[in-house]
């Protein structure tokens, strides 16, 4: 037996290798003698066939005998009716094969393998399964002693060929209905053709009932073609194109031209009609539309493959009234039915074709080949003359392809090319398919290989390709099963897997749909269509146990249930268990969740997940737009994520057989198949890492957005550069190491210098830090953690390594800002309150911002604020001068320089900003500028105030740059809120000596949480002193000087009361003082006591001053004060003593000239005499003593004598004076304009300078303290 000779052979080489004993070869012997008796008992038995019947290849028997006795292959090409598929096996017997192997018969289907092998059978007069049997999936129908021919599908063939890779239970092989092309079929040539060289003893006869024979003979070497007739009447063909200009109705036009076709072939006589359509629903319309058309006599008839086995035998019983039989190309060459004489083809069909790019299986309608036409016409005439009517047009079928493209171009190669792999057989692209598939269908099969780890990245197949290559099912659904053993559902999954292997079970009859989805409906599952089947199944197997196989069969009927196919579904079951069970698969016992079920389903369903994206579409990977199929219990209530067992599209591209999934599963049972993406990579200071976004795609479908992952491990020089950047440059980090710390407020320090001073070039850029960090972190270093662990142990070798510098950091010093020009604060009833500077041009808080507590609120003055600071005013002034309308703007140019002149002349102290703006250019140009001249509006925002109200806990209130809005908004609540600064160590009141620590310059006070800098000040309050803060370090050092001055009194309380009684000469100064005026000065304060206890206590005052203060070392300790009582107390009396003669001249002096101004006065002199009245009244007043500077106080003498002088040249030359009076006038009457309005040293200065310049011009005899002239005047006033 040809199963026998490759093992015996084996075998004696074995025996001849090891040089067997007697023994050994005996039994060798033994199983050869038995391996020939075998043979010659099958050649004994050996069916006498008989060829009786009238067909054409039986005509020409000895011609296709020869042909296989002279040929390794023959192609027989027999047209319909021919007899080939049945009389080929039974002359291969006569020839005498089928002895030493089987003859098999291959068929596209499994209903036409086992037809044949029923028909074959009745001919050789034996029962099926003994000289003739079949085999189709799971089920064998064949005697392994008994049987010479085996018809099975061409699947079972090429199954075989995983466990006899030579074929040896064969000695011949007939490939029936070859033109079909099927991806079985041409594997099964091409594989076959490889064989051949291997058996030669094997003969192979490829049947067609139309093929490519010059195709076929190339392939197998010029194998010799034999053509047998298969008519026995002629056939007319008739062409009945459709007629129609709408174009939105073909169903209705193919659907008339039927019905007037089937008018036609009934007006020719009796016989059946055969109509070949595209698909169910075609059947169901054209059925419809003939019921209506048609008498009742009339049967008819649909066929498709998805019916029961009942329905489709059917069509085999011939009667008396006429069957229009309604088929899809099932009927085309896998079935002959009987009693045709008509065909109508409406020449289209739907063929199956794989996108590669969409990678669905489509079933689209397509126009039929011209051989597939002539296939249809080929099934009428058989009985009689037939007639074929077309329903296009003869230029139309000429204009056809010849051959319908095989299946190897219209469907995935998985399944082949897993199969090659398994059975070593190369590269496919080099494999001798007949018609070679494109290199692209070759990828996609690996990538669905590689989708399902069946191979490698090197295309080599894998352990899980190997287990998957000895299921004979989908590799998809073997997949499922794999998984299954994985995730402890196998059990479950094997009831599915079978399931999904078969046709559904589920019958749904056209004219009892409804009735049978109620009886469906029992087994449906809201979540998926999957568990539907093991409701099924258990519903089944249960009915199983308890019925009978006939009331089994009836429920079945009754339940609209294929008992055919559920038998089937079992087979398949057992057989898989059986095969699982030999790989090693482990069944689960306990009842599997239905997660783990459906992640194993999902392991060979990747391709086939999707999301819902609107009421009833979905999309799957690639971009696919898709719907669930409405037979589907999830169809109207799609969840959001599903799984399909296959996608398929028709009109629309349908999910079958869903279930829900959750998205959580997809990535870790794709792998590798996802794709990931990272976004945004970012430092995040909480965690101290890098930080990315991660989007997981699997064929384009997001299935993880945006999740949050450590980023470092990704890419480690992007991390470390984010690290750098972020962490250590920009200092986003909560780092306790000492370098940060430090690098950090000295970056602090240099910012706050580029705030205010409104420029970005004194902090080196972002680069220059990171190169600085660059050289020195090393490049795996991506998060804190890692940062620090290097840190540490690179400190004990350098503990200033990452210290940075002002040299390194600054790229120059910023001179001109300054404590003074940008201060950091300005008091408020005694409080501190910071000033924040931002330098955001554009943004909301550019400029400067006031924080003022709620409690605050109503001590404040905008006044003040539209100062600023000194270091923007002069910005603001130009801006203002600039912004005026262009006829008074030309009087001030250039406006830099006027600015410059105008703030000299200014300060916050003299009230409003605009009208001392305003008065100081009409000083310099004699330009008068009216309030509404100026633009404020046009103010850029860091030229203005910005204000932010915050309560005690320093919480936002409001926010404006409007302070007089903002108090009218909030007074009600700021009265409520009122308070003093808290107690602090620096204010104090009623002090009578030195009973505190230090007097600092400055101090640090928190106010509102808030770290801001006070400068104490010693303020008199008359018999004692209060310790107390001022805003600014100049207040805070004139007030000190006279709370000092009241210290020192209050210590020298004796030397106080004896100069009040001791003063020289104190009772004529007294008398010439209670003549003196009143104080021309605005804000010299009247006091109560008379004007000689006023002179008294100024003078002691002065003597104070000079004793104890004045030109002498600041005190700021009690040391240092007592010490100067100490040194300087035995000076007071003299210096007193002195002070009151050099006071006591020119009280005597202006005396003795306000007596002359009294008497009569020539009136050329009036103006002049005014004039001196008027320069006394400045000199000498109520309080000169204590208001006039020390130095002054000290010329006052020559001044006043200077006036006795002028007065007596009055007297005599009244317009000589005059004349020299109009030298004076224009500047003293600046001074007298200006007198109560400016209080700045600088004009201060003018006022003396204005009595110097009098002694120049009205007594030069007396000399001057210092050159003096009109010019010298005017350059002073320009800077007041």
């Amino acid at each position: 037996m040809l199963t026998d000779r490759y093992r015996l052979q084996r075998q004696w080489q074995q025996l001849q290798k090891n040089k067997a004993n007697a023994e050994a070869i005996g039994q060798f012997t033994q199983r050869v003698l038995k391996s020939v008796e075998r043979a010659q008992t099958r050649l004994k038995n050996i069916p006498k066939p008989d060829f009786s019947a009238d067909l054409p290849v039986i005509e020409r028997r000895h011609e296709v005998a020869k042909a296989i006795q002279d040929n390794q292959v023959i192609i027989l090409c027999g047209e319909t009716g021919s007899g080939k598929t049945t009389q080929l096996p039974k002359i291969c017997l006569e020839l005498g094969r089928g002895v030493t192997g089987l003859i098999g018969h291959t068929q596209p289907r499994r209903i036409a393998a086992r037809t044949v092998a029923t028909r074959i059978a009745e001919e050789l007069g034996s029962e099926i399964g003994q000289t003739v049997g079949y085999k189709v999936r799971f089920h064998d129908q064949v005697n392994t002693e008994s049987s010479y021919i085996k018809l099975m599908t061409d699947g079972i063939l090429l199954a075989e060929t995983q466990n006899d890779r030579f074929l040896n239970q064969y000695d011949t092989l007939i490939i029936d209905e070859a033109h079909e092309r099927s991806l079985n079929i041409d594997f099964l040539l091409g594989y076959i053709k490889q064989l051949l060289p291997k058996r030669p003893d094997l003969k192979v006869i490829i049947t067609s009932a139309t093929i490519d024979t010059e195709r076929f003979s190339k392939h197998f070497d010029n194998a010799p073609v034999i053509e047998v007739s298969g008519r026995t009447y002629p056939v007319e063909v008739r062409y009945r194109p459709l007629l129609t200009t709408d174009e939105d109705s073909p169903d209705y036009d193919m659907v008339s031209g039927i019905v007037a076709g089937v008018d036609e072939l009934c007006r020719e006589g009796p016989g059946d009609i055969l109509i070949f359509l595209a698909g169910e629903r075609d059947i169901r319309d054209v059925s419809e539309a003939l019921r209506k058309h048609h008498p009742p006599q009339t049967e008819i008839l649909p066929l498709f493959a998805r019916q029961s086995a009942a329905e489709q035998n059917r069509v085999f019983k011939t009667g008396g009234q006429r069957r229009i039989i309604l088929s899809t190309n099932v009927a085309e060459t896998s079935l002959t039915v009987p009693g045709i004489r008509y065909v109508v083809d409406p020449g289209n069909a739907r063929i199956s074709r794989y996108s590669v790019r969409n990678k669905v299986q489509r079933l689209p309608i397509e126009k039929i080949s011209q051989s597939s036409a002539n296939q249809r016409s080929g099934r009428c005439g058989r009985v009689a003359a037939g007639i074929c009517i077309r329903l296009y047009d003869e230029d139309d079928f000429n204009n056809r392809p010849a051959f319908t493209d095989p299946e190897v171009l219209r469907t995935n190669l998985a399944s082949v090319i897993l199969q090659m792999s398994a059975l070593k057989l190369g590269n496919p692209a080099k494999f001798p398919f007949i018609n070679p598939p494109p290199q692209k269908m070759i990828n996609d099969g690996y990538r669905l290989l590689d989708e399902l780890g069946a191979v490698d990245k090197q295309r080599n197949i894998t352990e899980v390709g190997r287990q998957l290559s000895k299921l004979p099912i989908d590799p998809k659904i073997a997949r499922m099963l794999l998984a299954g053993a994985e995730q402890n559902s196998l059990t479950e999954v094997l009831i599915i897997a079978s399931a999904l292997s078969i046709q559904d079970p589920r019958e749904r009859p056209m004219d009892k749909q409804q009735a049978a989805d109620e009886a469906h409906s029992k087994y449906k599952d809201e979540r998926s269509d999957f568990i539907a089947f093991i409701k099924l199944w258990n519903h089944y197997h249960d009915k199983k146990k308890h019925l009978s196989q006939n009331k089994l069969r009836k429920y079945c009927k009754e339940q609209f249930l294929s008992f055919l196919r559920l038998r089937e579904w079992h087979d398949i079951h057992q057989q898989l268990h059986v095969q699982l069970a030999e790989l090693g698969l482990k069944f689960n016992q306990q009842e599997a969740s239905y997660d783990s079920i459906h992640r194993a389903l999902l392991a060979g369903l990747l391709s086939h997940v999707a999301t819902k994206t609107d009421k009833f579409e979905y999309t799957g990977g690639r971009n696919l737009k898709l719907q669930i199929f409405p037979g589907s219990a999830l169809h109207k209530k799609g969840p959001k994520w599903i799984m399909a067992a296959e996608l398929v599209e028709t009109g629309k591209l349908y999910a079958r057989i869903v279930a829900k999934i959750e998205p959580e599963w997809i990535e870790p049972i794709a792998g590798d198949l996802v794709r990931r993406q990272y976004s945004d990579p970012h430092w995040e200071k909480k965690p101290a890492q890098v930080v990315a976004f991660e989007s997981v795609s699997l064929n384009g479908l997001p299935i993880v957005s945006r999740r949050r992952i450590h980023y470092g491990p990704i890419d480690p020089p992007v991390a470390n550069e984010i690290f750098i950047r972020s962490a250590l440059v920009e200092s986003d980090w909560h780092c306790q190491a000492k370098f940060f710390q430090h690098n950090r407020r000295l970056i602090e320090e240099i910012e706050l210098l580029e705030q205010k001073s409104r420029r970005r070039d004194v902090l080196v850029d972002d680069d220059t830090l990171f190169d600085f960090y660059r050289k020195k972190v090393p490049d795996n270093i991506v998060n804190g953690a890692s940062f620090e662990k290097w840190r540490k142990q690179a400190e004990k070798k350098d503990p200033n390594l990452l210290m940075l510098s002002k040299e390194v950091l600054m790229q120059h010093q910023a001179e001109q800002v300054t404590a003074d020009q940008f201060p950091d604060q300005i008091l408020i009833n005694r409080v501190p309150l910071p000033l924040e500077y931002h330098f955001e041009p554009g943004k909301a808080e550019d400029g400067i911002t006031q924080t003022i507590p709620l409690s605050l609120l109503n001590q404040t003055s905008s006044e003040r604020y539209e100062w600023l600071v000194p270091g923007l005013l002069r910005e603001k002034v130009i801006f203002l001068i600039k912004a005026l309308p262009k006829s008074l703007r030309r009087h001030f140019i250039p406006v830099p320089q006027y600015a410059d002149q105008c703030i000299k002349a200014m300060s916050s102290t003299s009230g409003a900003l605009l009208p001392a703006l305003s008065e100081q250019l009409r000083k310099l140009t004699g330009v008068e500028i009216d309030m509404s001249d100026w633009r404020t509006e046009e103010l850029p925002l860091y030229l203005q105030m910005n204000f932010k109200l915050v309560d005690d806990q320093g919480e936002l209130l409001d926010e404006s740059r409007d302070l007089d809005k903002l108090k009218e908004n909030w007074a009600r609540e700021a009265a409520a809120s009122f308070r003093q600064i808290p107690d602090s160590d620096y204010e104090k009141r009623g002090l009578t000596s030195w009973s505190f620590d230090t007097l600092p310059e400055q101090i640090t006070l928190e106010q509102n949480g808030l770290e801001v800098t006070a400068y104490p000040a010693l303020v008199d309050k008359g018999d004692c002193v209060d310790l107390t803060l001022m805003d600014t370090k100049a207040q805070a050092a004139e007030l000190t000087r006279y709370g000092l001055r009241r210290l020192f009194m209050l210590n020298q309380a004796d030397a106080v009361k004896y100069l009040h009684k001791n003063l020289p000469d104190i009772k004529q100064m007294c008398l010439h003082y209670a003549n003196v005026p009143p104080s021309p000065y605005a804000d010299n304060k009247q006091t109560d006591i008379s004007p000689c206890e006023q002179l008294k206590s100024d003078l002691i005052h002065v003597a104070f001053d000079r004793c104890f203060i004045l030109d002498q070392p600041t005190i700021t300790d009690k040391t240092a004060f007592e010490k100067r009582i100490t040194e300087r107390k035995s000076d007071l009396i003299n210096l007193a003593a002195k002070l009151a003669q050099n006071i006591a001249k020119p009280l005597a002096e202006y005396h003795a000239i306000a007596k002359r101004l009294t008497g009569n006065i020539p009136l050329a002199a009036i103006n002049s005499v005014n004039d001196i009245k008027q320069q006394l009244g400045f000199l000498i007043y109520q309080g000169f003593v204590h208001d006039t500077p020390d130095e002054a106080l000290k010329r006052l003498p020559v001044y006043c004598q200077a006036a006795g002088i002028r007065l007596d040249r009055l007297l005599t030359d009244p317009n000589k004076d005059k004349q020299r009076m109009a030298e004076v006038m224009p500047h003293w009457q600046k001074f007298i304009n200006k007198v109560n309005k400016i209080e700045t040293a600088d004009f201060k200065e003018y006022r003396w300078m204005l009595e110097e310049f009098r002694i120049s011009v009205f007594a030069q005899e007396l000399k001057t303290a210092y050159p003096i002239s009109a010019k010298r005047l005017e350059k002073q006033w320009q800077q007041c």
